[in-house]
């Protein structure tokens, strides 16, 4: 049985393998299970299993949260307790806001995502444990779990909601296999120049600069055409904005020429 909407709904596939299992454990609202789902969808995470819902399951209203995230609730399994939840998982994590005087080991989000890639890798399956919006997990929940997640957020005010919790765990475990370099220049349709490029549009500046008069302080012109090379030097100048460059001192030149000011032969041909 669904409550999900035809249109608007995502192309979502689960990939080959296992990949974590989310649990969440006596939810409260449904705009949070469909916010939930949608969270799941953006970091890769497709299995989702509700614990002992309060309102019962399915909920139509979690679907407009969803975002189209609608395949991720219709596949939604719901279970009595945690324990039967989480009955065929290798490996059970639990996030908790406090420490609940266990001893466990305790992960961040981050090195939580490492240890879920390695255990999938390992063909074994995983699930991470939330609790209820209000009160979060209680002693019973954890102890059904090997490890505690735990955030390192503002200590003076540490609050998420359910499907904010959902989503860094999500974000974590997305950008662990994730390959996009974590810095890049976005050069659309033009490419980075290459700095014999940028040496002829120097020299041409240069040049300019002479036989306009002002690079005629014969002590400073060195330091100041050094401070020139070092700004167009410090970035990564694109082949656009070079052209633009040239195009720029060209009719700064046509200018300086108009008012009667010498020309110069270019160094550039």
């Amino acid at each position: 049985m669904t409550g999900g909407r035809k249109e608007g709904r995502a192309r979502l596939t689960a990939p080959d393998g296992e990949t974590p299992v989310i649990v969440l454990v006596r939810p409260q609202m449904a705009r949070n299970i469909g916010s939930t789902a949608r969270a799941m969808a953006n970091g890769g995470l497709f299995h989702l299993r509700i614990v002992a819902p309060r309102d019962g399951w399915p909920q139509p209203d979690a679907y407009p949260a969803a975002s189209g995230a609608d395949v991720i609730l219709d596949h939604a399994q719901v279970f009595d307790s945690v324990a039967a939840a989480v009955a065929d998982c290798h490996r059970v994590m639990a996030t908790c806001p406090r420490p609940r005087h266990v001893v466990m080991p305790v992960r961040t989000a981050r090195a939580a995502a490492e240890d879920l890639r390695d255990i999938a890798g390992r063909g074994l399956r995983s699930a991470v444990l939330f609790g209820p919006e209000r009160a979060g997990l209680e002693n019973d929940d954890v102890a059904c779990a090997d490890t505690l997640v735990r955030y390192p957020l503002n200590p003076e005010h540490m609050s998420l909601n359910l499907a904010q919790a959902v989503m860094i765990l999500a974000y974590e475990w997305w950008t662990a296999a994730e390959a996009t370099p974590p810095r890049a220049l976005m050069t659309n349709e033009t490419r980075i120049a290459t700095k014999g490029e940028l040496e002829t549009f120097l020299g041409r500046l240069v040049a300019e600069l002479d036989a306009s008069g002002f690079l005629d302080h014969a002590e400073k012109r060195p330091g100041m055409v050094r401070n020139l090379r070092h700004w167009f030097q410090r970035g990564e100048v694109t082949e656009q904005e070079l052209r633009t460059l040239h195009g720029v001192v060209t009719e700064l030149s046509r200018g300086r020429m108009r008012r009667g000011r010498p020309d110069v032969a270019p160094p550039w041909g």
